[in-house]
């Protein structure tokens, strides 16, 4: 029996207030905020269409960028 990873894992913001971001294993780099996780998902394949990946949201959720 096997729960579904999230594919897309973004991390708490740095000092300088970027997210890591990791996509199917891969770092894909920081984001600053959300327009830079979607231009990330979308470089992945992950936003044609209204698909989105599972993402998991580490020390906070979409609106905490660290500003």
């Amino acid at each position: 029996m096997s729960e579904e990873q999230p594919h897309v894992v973004v991390y708490p913001p740095d000092e300088q207030g970027g997210r890591r971001v990791r996509i199917d294993g891969e770092i894909s780099g920081l984001a600053f905020r959300m327009e830079d996780l979607v231009e990330f998902l979308r470089r992945a394949g992950w936003l044609d269409g209204e698909r989105w990946p599972p993402i998991e949201w580490r020390g906070g959720g979409p609106e905490d960028w660290g500003h």
